[in-house]
């Protein structure tokens, strides 16, 4: 018996977990997000809805937004009338099952039949067939990869329990406007009618969907096909990227992911997160600051991080290491005055002493007024360097051989700048602006731009 068990749990992990995890961490055979694509995606799983889905065409249409339907086969085949006017008004049908199953409980051919009955359903309605398919959950199982299927499996980058109501209107809203922006791709449903959703969710969905796409209009934002974005995705540098460089992308970003469980960071700017922060004492030597000020032992600082996700995205649009250094400048010089109204009100962050951070740009950060100083020779200092050096054969348009012919100048430096000097300094660009509440999430470590990035470089 045990045996049995064992060889159960053997089969189990390779048929089912095993792949699970390496689509969803990995990205092995899956889309998941548009990298390098400055539109973002709407998808909705589980429909068509007779009451909903009416709704939310109309919608779409109101802000000329294109989306895509991952419909269920047996919803499709009792209302073709929506999943052709689907069609008919511009937007993608996908594949969803036949019925609302998870492809670990089903047999390959089993979840073979069920995504070739739904095709055809499809085609009789539109007279066109789906390359597009979403298994229910985003669930996987090892035979899900096999390309007999001749169908590109589909995932998110952004869920938010849309299908439960008692999240509420102005969570949901909140949870889709934090993490509107370029190549994302939001799961949301128009259907409540599977297992675990309830029936009314899609009504409130629509409350916060139109409040998202008044949101992306005014920041110029647009929602595409699926398609369009894979397409976009394909030109993008990253396509050209190595397996194994990829790899290590994902791996790298999955630690970020762990990171962000043991650090809870706070971001600056949500919709298009670049700086994060945490308030935490100061555990070094002795420093001096500007101002005459000296930084000790259990002061109170702001320990400051860029988005890697960011910074990767920007690397690989960027043709050349002045122009990564440039697009990040930009970015910083738009994210500080924020950060200074957000010192400025929270009473416990305008009591810190300082801001600070670690990092491999070792000139342009004095452009903002920050202080450079060498970090004090240890194990932190070792490990510190190992991991931006990673980190900058990643982002860096050069990749790996900026390693090689710069080595010698890959060093950490702690980055720091007195608080008042920061509000001193910042607080006037933002006087008026009108904040987000700031929201915690996960970042990661510091950047990995190397002093020599930065010759010539300026703030805009």
């Amino acid at each position: 018996m045990q045996t049995l068990l064992l060889w159960l749990f053997y089969i189990s992990t390779f048929y089912a977990f095993v792949p699970g995890i390496i689509s969803r961490i990995f990205g092995y055979r899956v889309f998941r997000r548009g990298i390098g694509v400055q539109e973002f995606a709407l998808t909705f799983d589980d429909g068509p809805d007779p009451k909903y889905t009416p709704m939310l065409l109309d919608l779409l249409s109101k802000y000329n937004a294109k989306a895509t339907f991952f419909v269920i086969g047996s919803h499709a085949e009792q209302h073709p009338e929506l999943i052709r006017r689907m069609h008919a008004e511009g937007h993608l049908v996908g594949i969803h099952n036949y019925v609302h199953k998870s492809n670990w409980l089903m047999r390959p051919s089993t979840v073979r039949k069920q995504i070739q009955r739904t095709n055809d359903i499809i085609y009789g309605i539109t007279g066109e067939r789906s390359t597009y398919y979403r298994p229910p959950w985003g669930i996987v199982n090892l035979f899900d990869f096999s390309k007999r299927h001749h169908v590109k499996i589909v995932l998110w980058s952004a869920m938010f329990g849309d299908w439960r109501k008692n999240l509420g209107v102005e969570r949901l809203t909140e949870k889709m406007l934090a993490r509107l922006g370029p190549g994302e791709v939001m799961l949301l449903h128009d259907c409540g009618l599977t297992l675990g959703a309830d029936p009314e969710a899609p009504e409130q969905m629509l409350s916060a969907l139109e409040r998202t796409l008044e949101e992306a209009k005014n920041q110029g934002l647009r929602s595409i096909r699926i398609d369009d974005m894979i397409k976009a995705a394909e030109k993008s540098p990253i396509s050209r990227m190595s397996f194994g460089k990829r790899l290590l992308v994902g791996i790298w970003l999955t630690w970020e992911r762990c990171f962000r469980l043991m650090l809870r960071l706070r971001t600056v700017t949500p919709n298009l997160p670049f700086l994060h922060y945490r308030l935490r004492e100061y555990q070094g030597q002795t420093i001096s600051l500007d101002r005459g000020m000296t930084l000790s032992k259990g002061d109170s600082i702001i320990e400051i991080h860029v988005d890697n996700r960011q910074l990767f995205e920007l690397g690989i649009q960027s043709r050349s290491a002045a122009q990564l250094a440039i697009r990040m400048i930009r970015r910083m010089d738009k994210d500080l005055p924020v950060l200074a109204e957000i010192i400025a009100g929270d009473e416990s962050l305008a009591e810190a002493k300082a801001l600070y951070g670690v990092t491999m740009i070792n000139r342009g950060p004095e452009k903002f007024g920050f202080t450079v100083k060498d970090l004090p020779e240890g194990l932190f200092t070792s490990l510190t360097k190992f991991y931006l050096s990673i980190l900058l054969s990643v982002i860096h348009p050069a990749g790996g051989a900026r390693l090689k012919e710069r080595s010698e100048a890959l060093v950490p430096k702690m980055i720091l700048m007195p608080v008042s000097q920061l509000l001193d300094h910042y607080g006037k660009k933002c006087t008026g602006t009108k904040l987000r509440k700031p929201q915690e999430t996960v970042t990661v470590l510091e950047d990995g731009m190397a002093a020599e990035e930065f010759p010539g470089a300026h703030a805009h």
